[in-house]
Parts: structure tokens; C-alpha cells; sequence
């Protein structure tokens, strides 16, 4: 056991509050897992010896800050400081058939997603299951269309550990846009997780954006249950830092569940980004479509381990799922592993990924045409992820997030 989760679980005796009974099981897993190591097949590539020795404050005397401007977007906003909800909920305007409420108090909400959605066997969302006394609660009552989205804001402050965790409950025949957005490029730990329990024939459109950088030691989760013909859409888009790693759980509960999810990392020079996501399809007549996009620049390291498991019973599943990289320099890494585990016989799934560096002939024939190589070079390679921005259906986050991603990448261009 490392240093700093010997501290965690010293720390996770000291919490009570409602929850208690929840957290002493988390606890008591916590304390018979292991230290990830390379020998450690989820954590082979990602390395958390950043981590092991880790010793940062708390606390934060932080006590305010403000969401970042999206023009056409108008949101309800919902602030976290490290980990601690600065926002007003009590003078929130809320459309009607939404609730939103503080993790603080004991709710139905919470009670019935707190722990039920995300698998227990992911060592860091044990840690936010014990340790995460501050987060949300939003409730979407049944039949409720809520276009208005409702966005969660996380910045993570220089020198300081935090922990938060949003829980979403979408009632039947409901719909409802939730935007998760995190940010940090001091020297911090994270994290961030998210349960969502999407009822019968509701709709979920939501976004993940991980846009740490720098310093930043970013772990988090967004965690679905599908009950029947409920929906969801989700995409992620996420930067390395000096240590990102996601995980995307998507369970198919009920017949007839559709999911779609479009996931973009761009990792600059020397960055990590590790995403894994698994689809569990546990009832017939489901639909996953799964694309995911990266660009890895110099001596950055990217992760992505895609999982889609057909249980024996969900015949009529239909599931898809495709990974592809490009590589902006030889010293540029990508550890890909789409993984298709198959029990029902009646089936149509397929799976890839690709490897790639940029294609000379399409650059040759840009700059036969008198355009500037350094622009040719965007052009080329932010093209490749910007069909899924496309795809976004909110188009006020696609439209706001379109150049701040260019200009990313054309940094990540100029260091090479």
C-alpha cells in the first residue's frame, strides 16, 4: 500500500455524515485492494508512482469562482472549488421538474444512485466514496424536458487534494443535458466522479470535458445505467496533464437501450491521458456506437482500453466501436486495446483501431497549392477530430469549444 492511501483511509475514518453506512463498505474494499503496478492489468500503461508519495493540502481557502463564458449556451451553473460547492443553490432559478440539491443532505436521489451506478472495483472511485463529502444531487422529474443544460464546474487549485461527486437521477420519459467540466493546471490531485440512472424511455445528452493541464493529477469516472429505451449521448473530450485517467461505464439494464459516445483527447508533448471505457450489455435488443479520436504529440503517452461485454442473454445486440490515433512525432506513444467479449450467439458487433502519422501525399499536395505548411499541418490533423465535434448536438459547447481545441493543438504544433 502507497503512503498517500494509507493516508486516505486514515483520513476516511474521521468522515461521517448520512452516508456512513455507504462509506464503511467502500471502506472496507478500499482497504483489501492492492497498489496498482505494471502488473496490474488496468493499470499497466499508466504509471501512479506520481501519486504513491503524494502529501498536498485538503483544504482551500478558495471561495468563489465563475464558469467559463459559452456564448448561446446559458446554463445553470454549478461551482466546485476544490472539491467544495461554491455556488447558491438556494437561489438557483431551476426549470420545472428539476431538483437539484447538495450532496450534504440526505435525499431519495442520492440514496438510490450513491454507489449503485459505478462498479466497486475501481480503486480511485473508492477513494471518492469515502472521502468526497461535497457534491450534487440533481433529480429529473418523470416527463420532465429540460433543454436548459445544467453544467458542473470543477476547478482544482495549486497544492491542494479534492474530491467531488455529481448524482444524477433521470426519471421516466424525461430529458435532460448535464455537462461535466473540469479544469486545474497547478500541481493538484482530483477527483471527480459521476452516477447516472437514466429511467425508461428517457433521453440523457451529456458532456465530459477533462481540460486539465500542466501539473494537474486528474482521476475521475462518468458511470450510466440504461434502463429500457432510454438514451444515452455522451461525449468526452479530455487533455493529458501530467496524469489524466477516466473511466466510462455504460450498462445496458433494460431492453431496447441506445448509447452513443464520441470521446476526443489531444495530450501535448509529454502528457498522459489514459481513458477506459467498458459497455456492458446485460439486455437484448441493445445499441452501442463508440468512436474514439486522439492526437499524441512528442514523448506524450496516451492510453485507450475499450471494453464491450455481451452477456449471454442480450441477443439482438448490436455494438460498435473504433479507435484511431495519429501520432505527431516517432517519440509519440499509443497504448490501444478494443476488446470484444462475446457470450449471445445472435449478435452484429464489430471493433478496430488504427495508428497513424500524417499523410505526406495529402501535405505535399496543400502546400502544391501555396498553403503555409505550419497551416497545412493544423488543417490535416485537426480535421481528424473535428468530425466528432461536429457530431456534439449542442452546438453553442461544439461552436466554444472548436477554437479553443485549434489553438491547442497549434501549440502542441510549435513544440514539437
Amino acid at each position: 500500500m502507497s503512503q498517500w492511501l494509507a493516508q486516505v483511509i486514515e483520513r476516511a475514518g474521521n468522515v461521517d455524515d448520512w452516508l456512513a453506512s455507504a462509506r464503511s463498505k467502500a471502506l472496507a474494499e478500499l482497504k483489501e485492494k492492492e497498489w496498482p503496478g505494471r502488473r496490474t492489468e488496468a493499470w499497466r500503461y499508466t504509471s501512479l508512482h506520481k501519486v504513491a508519495d503524494l502529501n498536498l493540502a485538503t483544504t482551500s481557502e478558495a471561495t468563489t469562482a465563475e464558469a467559463p463564458q459559452v456564448e448561446g449556451l446559458n446554463s445553470i451553473d454549478l461551482v466546485f472549488v476544490d472539491g467544495r460547492l461554491v455556488s447558491d443553490i438556494a437561489n438557483l432559478t431551476l426549470p420545472e421538474g428539476v431538483t437539484i440539491a447538495s450532496l450534504d443532505a440526505k435525499s431519495d436521489a442520492a440514496e438510490s444512485v450513491f454507489g449503485q451506478v459505478k462498479p466497486q472495483h475501481h480503486l480511485f472511485g473508492l477513494v471518492n466514496d469515502v472521502l468526497a463529502q461535497h457534491g450534487v444531487v440533481i433529480d429529473i422529474a418523470p416527463n420532465a424536458n429540460v433543454e436548459q443544460p445544467i453544467r458542473i464546474v470543477n476547478f482544482a487549485s495549486d497544492g491542494v487534494e479534492s474530491h467531488q461527486r455529481s448524482l444524477v437521477r433521470v426519471g421516466e420519459s424525461a430529458k435532460a443535458v448535464i455537462i461535466e467540466h473540469g479544469a486545474g493546471n497547478g500541481h493538484s490531485l482530483n477527483t471527480a466522479f459521476a452516477e447516472y440512472d437514466i429511467a425508461d424511455k428517457a433521453a440523457l445528452e451529456h458532456y465530459r470535458l477533462a481540460l486539465h493541464e500542466g501539473e494537474a493529477i486528474h482521476v475521475g469516472g462518468s458511470h450510466f445505467r440504461l434502463h429500457n429505451e432510454s438514451k444515452l449521448n455522451s461525449t468526452l473530450v479530455g487533455y493529458g496533464s501530467q496524469l489524466t485517467r477516466l473511466d466510462v461505464d455504460i450498462e445496458h439494464a433494460g431492453e431496447h437501450a441506445f448509447a452513443k459516445f464520441n470521446n476526443i483527447y489531444l495530450l501535448a508533448p509529454k502528457e498522459h491521458f489514459d481513458l477506459h471505457s467498458t459497455i456492458e450489455h446485460a439486455q437484448p435488443n441493445g445499441t452501442t456506437e463508440e468512436n474514439a479520436r486522439g492526437i499524441i504529440g512528442d514523448k506524450a503517452k496516451a492510453v485507450f482500453n475499450g471494453r464491450i461485454h455481451i452477456h449471454r442473454h442480450a441477443q439482438k445486440t448490436l455494438a460498435e466501436l473504433n479507435n484511431r490515433n495519429l501520432l505527431l512525432t516517432r517519440g509519440a506513444q499509443i497504448n490501444t486495446k478494443p476488446e470484444l467479449e462475446i457470450y449471445a450467439d445472435d449478435v452484429q458487433c464489430a471493433h478496430g483501431a488504427t495508428v497513424a502519422e500524417i499523410d505526406e501525399e495529402a501535405l505535399y499536395y496543400m502546400l502544391t497549392r501555396g498553403i503555409d505548411k505550419q497551416q497545412a499541418l493544423v488543417m490535416l490533423n485537426f480535421g481528424f477530430v473535428q468530425e466528432l465535434l461536429f457530431q456534439m448536438p449542442n452546438r453553442a459547447l461544439a461552436n466554444w469549444l472548436q477554437p479553443i481545441l485549434k489553438q491547442r493543438f497549434e501549440r502542441m504544433m510549435e513544440q514539437q
